[in-house]
């Protein structure tokens, strides 16, 4: 692959162009994701991205890498998207046979999906720029994702292009069509901002997989499962955040998020199956009635905070499918 394989897909050998642009799939469906915070509209910009690479590929002239060349027509398909999207519209939770307390606050982020960690494989193959200031765990968690969708689109592209996949400011602005010194003030907005929607101050979280997250994880599930308001409580840090998007609420705060489960858990009793998103634990969650089978209601993705837990994301079990679980459980 290389000069050669260019050439054959400047004639058009469509096996060439697989081969030259198939090893940046992954990473474009991440920062895709990262841009617009959902995995299905992010499928979608990665296919108009691949359509519109085969279709200029004859004007491709290595003045950048095809990685740079990649990520160019990704992020300007994303800003697209962005500028042309009607806003989803809030939903209630289907909660009727209960009388939730009154939320803290209704969601700043009104649509986000959970990204599973199946489909980050690949995408951490390939080296990050010498610009990049995240870890790739941190830059993929649900707590970032969501920030960044309070970020104007602009400012959000700069940042993830600069900040995460560390590209220089001079290919920033090649790629945005802008000039370096507007880059430069849209991050320098930008990591401002991030800075006061991020929180700050909380332990790093366990190891993936480490002896110390099954610990946490464990207990976590042998409290849900049994409806076991006290238990739950207890493996909560003081400032924990429960959101259901695209549901605008959000509890925060421990004795608001107790207020919160004592009203749901006693009235729902679940089943959990474990699986990941966005590099942290999640959970199918299959609600135990006395049906012969146990309906996937949900998914919930965890953020650990040192031994505690910090946030939990309650998100619609129409989503259990693309974490390779199924609808229903057997009794």
């Amino acid at each position: 692959m290389g000069s050669d394989a260019i050439t054959r897909a400047r004639g058009g050998d469509s096996v060439a162009f697989r081969e030259l642009v198939q090893p940046y799939r992954r990473e474009l469906q991440v920062h895709c994701y990262r841009m617009l915070g959902s995995v299905q509209d992010a499928e979608d910009a990665v296919q108009e991205t691949l359509l519109g690479a085969w279709q200029g590929f004859p004007a491709f002239e290595e003045r950048a890498s095809i990685r740079t060349w990649l990520h160019r027509i990704a992020t300007n398909r994303c800003l697209n998207m962005l500028r042309s999207a009607r806003r989803r519209p809030a939903r209630e939770w289907d909660a009727r046979e209960m009388r939730l307390p009154a939320p803290t606050r209704p969601t700043e982020v009104g649509w986000l999906e959970p990204f599973p960690d199946a489909l980050l494989e690949g995408a951490a193959d390939l080296p990050l720029g010498p610009e990049a200031r995240y870890e790739r765990t941190e830059a993929i968690s649900l707590a970032f994702v969501t920030a960044l969708q309070l970020l104007p689109a602009r400012q959000r592209a700069v940042l993830i292009l600069r900040d995460v996949l560390g590209f220089h400011a001079d290919e920033v602005a090649a790629m945005l069509g802008a000039t370096v010194a507007s880059v430069t003030s849209a991050l320098r907005r930008a990591r401002a901002s991030l800075r006061q929607r991020t929180p700050a101050g909380g332990e790093p979280a366990p190891a993936p997989g480490s002896p110390a997250e099954h610990e946490l994880v464990a207990r976590f599930v042998r409290a849900f499962e049994a409806s076991d308001v006290d238990a739950l409580v207890a493996l909560l840090t003081d400032d924990v955040r429960v959101s259901m998007p695209p549901v605008p609420l959000e509890y925060q705060g421990i004795g608001a998020v107790r207020r919160f489960y004592a009203a749901v858990l006693p009235q729902r009793a679940y089943h959990l199956v474990p699986t990941r998103a966005n590099g942290q634990p999640a959970f199918g969650l299959y609600r135990r009635s006395g049906g012969a089978t146990r309906r996937g209601e949900g998914l919930v993705v965890l953020s650990l905070s040192g031994a505690r837990i910090g946030a939990l994301t309650r998100f619609d079990g129409g989503l259990l499918s693309w974490f390779g679980l199924p609808r229903s459980l057997p009794r």
